[in-house]
């Protein structure tokens, strides 16, 4: 189909679509059967028999089957098979750890996708992309990206930027009316705009005519279908780490082998169980577990509203120093709702919650109407230059799109203006707003085709640009006194940290010019909107645990600077001698100035997006890490600057979320903090099984290395050891994976991005530990043997089962950076149940008589489990009392 050749009514009768409706539930489901989900086709996944076969490509894993091969020549059946039956145990349990963390990855993915603005069943409701279908009418604004192709029927000085498409940067204006010419290429079709192009001026609604791989995207996607998989500078670290742990395993494992050897032992046990030994000490699936970890994390932010877009953020908001928070929205409710109007030089005080549909809003009509003659044309303007609707919930009204135009459309609905008024008034021409312009304007036709041009904006925007100002007798030229007198009540508003929105207009002849330089001058100012955004109840609390955490919070903000401090000394954000900058006094300092005194700046009013990104740059020349909130197009270049760029998932632009690395759902600064305790708990449980695996595969090797140095038999056969790599290394290692973060996680001053994986003392921590549980497990050992020295397997019995219970009660010294007894052992549910599980293992070996032979066990008495307690606890048991 040759879209772009057609008009609007031929696009709505091809497709069966109304643009004043939209398509129906039916219309959608029915589409959404014929053409599938708007989605392009990505790299399939490796198939589950091949993440299963991926198992056994370690390269210990293959010595060990190929060493179980020779085991099964030489007549030790029993042995081959115990040790292909870990083997296999071991293969499952990564896969399942691997599975969980690519949905986990692929839900992650679903939930940080674009939505899209779509007319159905004649009202506008959000989507997610993937759900548009063709004849859906969409609407697109600055910032958005174009969820599928769509013929435009309607723009606002729209403009697109297709540079994935044509490799042309710069932006293509759109129109609306029919191509007449033949065989266009995409880039000339300029009534079209096409899936995955970015929106970068302007508003437009357009009609979906092609989705997924039917779109120009999907015809280039075809031909390149490939993914990337990146990983996390601290998984990269750990890889590395990896490799230094294995070099440092197979030397140690050698020399048991070889002093084993030595001392006498059978070349074949020592080779077997030095390779059991090697098998289990090195932490192979180290980087797959930081994974899962990460995924884990990951899923309880997404419960909590804040999604990760990028893993890496999880660590990077550890070391957060400072936060850079808009105010509207994020520490505000952004319920705007218009509290004070200023016009005819008297003031209206509006009382009630603006929100409820029968609340007392404003004064009696009557009263209204003979004190404030202006006022109804005044509401009428606001309701008229406006994107936002209102619909009707529960008795209060919901505010789809803007919350400053929100607050316009309640105000008029509340003296009685019906919404019905639009369809008396055509709009022109409009002049969107942008963060440059400070306003917004928009061309109107009335009923008897007369013409006025609507401007709301910035009032310090607005006076400059009005020659007039209206009163109850009408229009008069603006006087010196006039502005003395709307000067005072802006600071009058600001002082109540009221938000001020002016409004004007101009009358217009047919033969006017459209264009904004123009246009926007010699204007008529009407009067001025106070509106309050109440702060959110829970961000004064979120600031302080902030602030005890070593993080500073920062608000930026477009309103009056009198506006911003109010708010923040309500939020207690702002100090005694905390200072406040200015957009202005930004303009006249470089970033060298500014980051001489950015440590005591808390607030910054009447900023660009512009500014955003000296703020950044300010605080990082200071050696700040910075999380740094946006929504609009233009903050994405300091949203990117930042080490941490978080978007709005409500009120964020699709340019925004992408250049972000995390995106709050609820736009709400509570949930950066709850993101932050988060990030410094998944770093920390990272830290814990890393402290878990490496001290317990120290005291593996230790037991085996002593015991040769001593002259003295096996104390553990090599399917024990494997046995315990698999019951140790498995559940309880990822239960640590799920533990809640300790009481005192925002006590702490944020973590130094440079800082090591064995800092604070993890080294020590682990040697330590390591080493006394090969101690005492020998020690269990050698007492054992000595009391029976007729009965080998039973002290292997003793040592295996004392060296699986120091394990097991070590991870409970893990949880906590201070002492064994300073954590309730009871609130990590999981971990208790992991570690139950591998006691009944344990038992199961030990009891079993079918495999007692297999795992050269026999059964313990009472005395014995005494014994085994208190030897296996004393390594966790002596460091708690040593450390609290």
């Amino acid at each position: 189909m040759k879209w772009y050749q057609m008009d609007t009514d031929q696009v709505e009768q091809k497709l069966y679509v109304s643009t004043k409706r939209g398509l129906s539930a039916k219309q959608v489901d029915e589409r959404l059967k014929q053409y599938g989900t708007n989605r392009l086709e990505s790299e399939k996944n490796a198939s589950k028999w091949l993440i299963f076969l991926k198992q056994f490509q370690d390269f210990m894993v293959l010595v060990l089957l190929a060493a179980t091969l020779v085991a099964g020549l030489l007549g030790e059946y029993v042995d081959a098979i115990a040790i292909m039956v870990i083997v296999l145990v071991n293969g499952f349990l990564g896969y399942f750890q691997e599975q969980k963390a690519e949905k986990s990855l692929a839900k992650l993915k679903e939930m940080s996708s674009p939505v899209a603005h779509v007319l159905r069943d004649g009202k506008w409701e959000k989507v997610p992309s993937q759900e548009v279908v063709v004849g859906d009418v969409v609407r697109v604004n600055s910032g958005d990206r174009v969820p599928a192709d769509i013929r435009i029927i309607q723009s606002n000085s729209l403009e697109t930027e297709e540079s994935a498409l044509t490799g042309e940067s710069l932006p293509v204006q759109k129109h609306e009316a029919s191509i007449t010419k033949d065989n266009l290429d995409a880039q000339d079709q300029v009534n079209m705009s096409f899936m995955n192009t970015m929106v970068t001026r302007g508003s437009g609604v357009g009609i979906v005519v092609g989705t997924g791989m039917n779109t120009v995207m999907g015809q280039i996607a075809s031909l390149m279908v490939k993914t990337e998989k990146t990983t996390t500078p601290l998984e990269h670290k750990l890889a590395e780490l990896g490799k230094v742990l294995i070099g440092v395993a197979l030397v140690l494992t050698a020399l048991v082998v070889i002093v084993g050897v030595y001392q006498g032992h059978a070349v074949y046990n020592m080779f077997l169980a030095g390779v059991s030994l090697a098998v289990a000490a090195i932490p192979e699936g180290l980087p797959a577990i930081v994974t899962v970890a990460l995924s884990l994390g990951v899923q309880r932010m997404i419960r909590k509203k804040a999604v990760v877009r990028k893993l890496s953020a999880v660590e990077t908001l550890g070391c957060a120093s400072v936060i850079c928070s808009d105010k509207t929205g994020t520490m505000t409710e952004n319920q705007m709702t218009v509290k004070e109007v200023f016009l005819n030089g008297k003031w209206l005080y509006v009382t009630g919650d603006g929100y409820d549909v029968n609340g007392d809003y404003f004064w009696k009509k009557d009263h209204v109407g003979r004190d404030f003659p202006n006022l109804e044309p005044m509401l009428l303007y606001g309701m008229l230059c406006n994107h936002a609707s209102l619909f009707v919930k529960k008795g209060k009204y919901i505010v789809d799109g803007d919350p400053t135009d929100g607050a316009l459309l309640v105000a008029a609905r509340k003296l009685g203006l019906k919404p019905q008024l639009h369809d008396n008034y055509r709009i022109i021409k409009e002049f969107p707003f942008d963060s440059e312009r400070k306003r917004m304007s928009v061309v109107i036709e009335d009923e008897n085709k007369m013409r006025f041009l609507i401007t709301k904006g910035a009032p310090e925007v607005l006076m400059p640009r009005s020659t007039y100002i209206m009163n109850e007798d009408g229009r008069k030229l603006m006087k010196s006194e006039d502005e003395k007198q709307l000067d005072g009540a802006i600071d009058s508003m600001a002082d109540k940290a009221l938000r001020t929105l002016a409004i004007g207009m101009k009358p217009l002849s047919r033969h006017d010019s459209l264009e904004s330089a123009t246009l926007e001058k010699e204007l008529t100012f009407i009067g001025l909107y106070g509106m309050m955004d109440p702060p959110r109840k829970d961000v004064k609390k979120a600031i302080a645990e902030c602030r005890d955490a070593g993080i500073k919070s920062v608000m930026i903000t477009g309103d009056h600077e009198k506006t911003a401090r109010a708010i923040a000394k309500q939020l207690d954000l702002l100090p005694e001698n905390g200072m406040v900058l200015d957009g202005s006094q930004l303009n006249q300092m470089s970033v060298a100035e500014l980051e001489d005194i950015i440590d005591q700046v808390y607030v910054f009013a009447r900023v660009t997006p512009e500014h955003k990104l000296k703020i950044v740059n300010a605080f990082q020349e200071k050696g700040h890490i910075v999380a740094m909130t946006g929504d609009g197009v233009n903050d994405a270049p300091a949203i990117k600057a930042s080490d941490i760029g978080i978007s709005m998932g409500e009120s964020g632009t699709d340019v925004t979320k992408e250049a972000s690395s995390l995106v709050l759902m609820d736009d709400n600064f509570a949930t950066i903090k709850s993101a932050i305790i988060e990030g410094r708990n998944i770093y920390e449980n990272i830290r814990k099984f890393i402290r878990y695996l490496l001290a317990s595969n120290v005291g593996e090797i230790l037991v085996m290395l002593f015991a040769m140095l001593l002259a003295m038999p096996l104390p553990l056969v090599p399917v024990q050891i494997l046995w315990v790599n698999l019951v140790t290394d498995g559940l309880p290692a990822m239960a640590l994976g799920l533990d809640q973060s300790e009481d005192d996680v925002m006590k702490r001053g944020p973590r130094n991005p440079k800082e090591g994986v064995f800092a604070r003392e993890l080294g020590f921590k682990i040697v330590s530990r390591g080493i006394l549980i090969g101690t005492v497990t020998l020690v269990a050992f050698m007492l054992a043997f000595q009391s029976n020295p007729d009965n080998l397997v039973y002290a292997q019995t003793i040592a295996f089962t004392t060296l699986v219970m120091a394990q097991l009660i070590h991870v409970f010294d893990c949880r906590s950076e201070h002492s064994l007894f300073s954590r309730n052992p009871f609130e990590n549910i999981y971990l208790l149940l992991a570690v139950l599980s591998s006691v009944l293992l344990l038992l199961v070996v030990i009891y079993w008589e079918v495999l007692q032979p297999v795992f050269h066990t026999t059964s313990l008495g009472i005395k014995d489990w005494l014994f085994i307690i208190a030897m296996s606890s004393v390594p966790s048991v002596f460091f708690g009392f040593t450390k609290k």
